[in-house]
This record gives C-alpha cells, structure tokens and sequence, in this order.
C-alpha cells in the first residue's frame, strides 16, 4: 500500500483529519532499516507505525509478509482494532492466549499477509507448524520494554531469528532505548521520541489524606464525592483488588474488577463495561496501567502507592490524554513515607457527595454469539430496534468477538428488553441472551 491510501483509510476509517507529528515522522520513513519510537500512552502509536509497516509489504502474495508482537492479549486486540480497517489490502489476524487454538488453527488454513500475536501464543503455532515466518518483511515490537519486563525476552529473540528475511524493524516503548537487542543485524536506526506534553491535556494531582491506615472508608467518600465521571482505582496486589471491589460493591458504587488472576473473558468484559458505561469505576492492579486503550478517562486514583517512578508514570498516563484533562488522587496517610517521584498540586480531605456522582445509566447485554456465527453490528443494531423496541440512539457500544457479542443498552429498559428477546433468534439462531453484571 502507498502512503496516499493508507492516511486516507486512516481519515475515512478511523475518523482521524490530521496526522500528529509523531505520525507524520514515522510515515516519512525508509522501510529498511530498525525504528525505535519512544511515545507515550495515548500518543497515537500504533497509527504511527502501522503508515511504514503497511507501506513496507508490497503486494499480498498469500505469504505472511508483517508480523506485530506485542506482551498482552488486551494490546494485540487493539492494535487489530486500528490496522484493519486501514490494511484494506491484506488479510489480518489475531493470535493470542485465552483465545480458542482451534478456531485460530482454522482461521491459518487461509495464509493470513498479517499476524498480531502475543509471544508465547505465536512461537507455539510455529512450533506446532501451523505458522512459517520465513518470509516475513517487517516485524514490529510494541511496548518491547513491557515485553521485557513479562519474562518474553527469549520468546522475541526466537521469533525474530526465524524471520531471515526481514529488512525493517520497529521497536516501540514507553522510554528511549540505549540498544537494540542483540539478536537484531546490524543495520542503520532511527530514533523517534514523543514528548509527553504532546498528548496531554491538563492534569491536575491531589494528595488525599486519609485518617486511617485502611483507607477503604476514605476511597469511599473520595469517590462519592467526585463529579460524574470515570476512573480507575489502582491496587498493588490483586488480594487488594478483590477487597476493594467487593467493599466499593457493597457501597452500591458502579464499579468492576480487573487482574490477571482473571479468565481472558472476564477481562475483556470488564474493560468493556468500563468503556462502555455500565461500570464507569474499575479497581485495578498494575495490569491496567499499560497496554489497554480507554480513550477518555477522567481520573486515576493511587489507592496504594505505586512501586516505582515507571509504575507512577503508566498509571497517570490513563488519564489526561487527546487533550483531556484529568485528576490524579493519591491516598495517604500523614504518616505515608511519600516517595520522591511522587509530587502532587494540592492536599486535600474527601468533599461531601457530589450532586452529580458517578453513576452507570447503560447495561451490558450479552449475547453468546459473534463473528463465527456471522454476527455482525448491523444485524445486533436491527434486531435490537426490530425485536427490543429500543431507538438506534439508545443503543450504545457494540464490541463483537468470535463467539459472543456485548451491547451497550439503557439500564432502565435493560429487563423489559431482556424478557422481549429471550424467546427470539438472531438471524435464525438460536442464541442465550443475559446481563452481565
């Protein structure tokens, strides 16, 4: 593909006018060569390395021609969810832990031109030998410092050793990189840094003083007190995260639960729930605070102190982006050693409630059903107003997977649409529809 028709599939597709800076930079590239680009969260990234990647395989030849690894499940999802609708020409697919080998296993039976994969589940396909790499041209590293910091360090260089072939490299993280890994050739590099002032807006950061060394009652008046909003509640061990949850639940605040000793669905859907409105809270261990894409997130509040300056700067980054504004809130009590990179605005103690709390007006429908029974967007939408007696604006995100669909309804109605389309088919499937709560 040109670089013509890539930006404008960018413009018409993913709705973007202008490209950044960053972008424009990345798009002007040679397509030979290694490429770090040192950008922050919400910088744009993955549009930024997707112009020189697209540009850089030729024409779709039934060969897999680009490969992008990246460290979680939740990342290679969105970077699917941006370069697809821009690579018109090739064929895209998604390999990934938690997600069915067989309908992976089947959906290799046609050579995919493009592979997203986390490590581990891309060198099992190619030990399985459902996977050759040896022609592959271009290979991107996303977040390769998180990648490092997971254990994938062996993985990466087995993988890039089997693609012989490759002759342009991109390696993104959140920091500049000193070297390239040593299982790379030697080639000429070129070296991308992104401020972060290019993609914030103003953020403003409060110490919270909490009378008690359990802060539990604080978060609660904390979050009461905040204006309608979203925010993600940051725990450092996942015993934490399942304690604060249950005990924001029995306050009746809308909130959801995300760790990794959850099942790949149950992440996915709290992520969704969180985008999607129903649960506008999500409490949360360090998982959260890289490689998940929340476009607007109002604030992030530092339930216990982060570990490290890089953990303090991930966290902060999930708010305030595209120009946003955002609010940093750390809990703490007076006698909290604070470390040195952790600086805020102002010290303050919990409001009185907000006249506009937080509050979820949308439900999530489940459906057990997705792209593999032929389940679209439009067809959920039709059926939805057809069959539900909902308005087309009443309905909100639809996230679509292999097997199963999530809809954004209005909570009022959520049990009068349940009862009103449980008997039914879509499409003349029988499906179970359910809330997920």
């Amino acid at each position: 593909m040109k670089n013509q028709e890539i930006i404008q599939n960018i413009r018409q597709r993913l709705g973007i006018a202008e490209l950044n800076d960053m972008q424009r930079r990345m798009a002007a590239l040679d397509t030979t060569g290694a490429v770090t680009l040192a950008a922050p969260t919400g910088s744009g990234k993955t549009i930024a390395f997707t112009i020189p990647f697209l540009r850089s395989l030729g024409n779709p030849d039934g060969r897999i021609r680009g490969v992008v690894i990246a460290p979680s499940r939740e990342l290679v999802l969105q970077i699917v969810e941006v370069m697809r609708p821009v690579a018109t020409d090739f064929r895209v697919l998604a390999l990934y832990g938690g997600h069915s080998v067989e309908d992976e296993v089947k959906s290799l039976s046609v050579t995919p031109d493009i592979i997203i994969a986390t490590p581990g589940r891309l060198l099992d396909h190619v030990k399985r030998g459902n996977v050759a790499l040896g022609d592959v041209v271009t290979v991107v590293l996303d977040e390769y410092d998180k990648s490092l910091e997971l254990g994938f360090a062996d993985e990466m260089k087995r993988l890039v050793k089997k693609m012989t072939r490759a002759r342009l490299y991109i390696l993104t993280s959140a920091t500049p990189m000193a070297e390239l890994p040593d299982y790379f050739p030697r080639m000429k590099r070129t070296d991308i840094e992104v401020e972060s002032k290019e993609k914030s807006g103003n953020v403003m950061k409060f110490r919270v003083v909490s009378p008690s060394r359990d802060k539990l009652d604080t978060l609660v008046e904390l979050l009461r007190g905040m204006d309608d909003t979203t925010a993600i509640v940051f725990v450092n061990h996942r015993e934490s995260a399942e304690r604060v949850y249950e005990r924001l639940r029995r306050e009746k605040l809308p909130v959801g639960l995300y760790h990794g000793g959850l099942q790949q669905n149950e992440r996915e859907n709290a992520l969704e729930m969180l985008a999607n409105g129903t649960t506008p809270i999500l409490v949360s261990t360090d998982l959260a605070a890289r490689g998940i894409d929340i476009p607007v997130l109002g604030a992030v509040v530092h339930y216990h102190l982060p570990v490290n300056e890089a953990t303090w700067t991930h966290r902060n980054g999930r708010t305030g982006r595209q120009d946003a504004d955002g609010l940093v809130y750390i809990l703490a009590t007076d006698d909290d050693t604070m470390p040195d990179f952790v600086e805020w605005d102002k010290e303050i103690y919990p409001a009185r409630p907000s006249e506009h709390p937080i509050t979820s007006s949308r439900a999530t429908l489940y459906i057990n059903a997705g792209k593999k029974e032929k389940i679209s967007r439009g067809d959920i939408v039709g059926f939805l107003v057809a069959q539900a007696g909902l308005e087309p604006h009443e309905i909100g995100r639809i996230s679509v997977r292999d097997h199963s669909a999530l809809v954004a309804i209005p909570r009022d109605k959520a049990a009068e649409v349940l009862a009103r389309i449980s008997p039914l088919k879509i499409k003349n499937t029988r499906v179970k529809f359910s809330l997920l709560k």
